[in-house]
């Protein structure tokens, strides 16, 4: 748990049924809830960098990355992440903008809960991730005309929009 929770002079350090979600690694789902070392392996790495000009994610809805615009240069492809839901009312997301919103990796659980009274974290079934999808000439999205229900992860990521995240040249 990332946080402790404070009031009239005292902290406490996950001692609640807080949550918190992290954007999970490509390392096999687990079949039960992960402890202690184990967790590291099960959450995505990151790296801050300062640039000279401003980032930014653009997404094409369709199987192709979408181009920069003239005088911008492509940093990474990917898929398009809208946001992911947990059980209740709980849920996150980023601005379409935003190079988060833009996965380098497809995965139909991009993120992993951690329960902090526990000290936890699982994937769980009530948990579900949004994805931006192809949209047709019409713009009506492809998978309205089939109402398929996509269950095999090659055709879940076929049907996933595609982004580029940009840098000023």
């Amino acid at each position: 748990m990332p946080f402790s929770f404070c009031n009239m002079g005292s902290c406490s350090y996950a001692e609640r049924n807080d949550k918190s979600y992290w954007l999970a690694s490509t390392a096999p789902m687990p079949m039960a809830p992960t402890s202690g070392a184990q967790i590291q392996q099960h959450i995505s790495r990151c790296v801050v960098c300062e640039t000279r000009s401003p980032i930014f994610a653009m997404h094409s809805q369709d199987a192709s990355s979408p181009l920069c615009p003239s005088g911008w240069r492509t940093l990474w492809r990917g898929y398009s992440f809208l946001m992911h839901t947990s059980g209740g009312d709980i849920g996150a997301g980023q601005a379409l903008m935003s190079p988060g919103s833009c996965l380098k990796d497809f995965r139909t659980q991009p993120v992993i809960e951690c329960q902090g009274e526990r000290g936890t974290c699982s994937y769980f079934t009530m948990g579900f991730s949004f994805w931006l999808t192809h949209v047709d000439e019409l713009g009506q999205s492809e998978l309205d005309k089939s109402l398929e229900i996509l269950k095999d992860e090659m055709q879940q990521r076929q049907h996933a929009g595609r982004c580029s995240v940009c840098m000023k040249q």
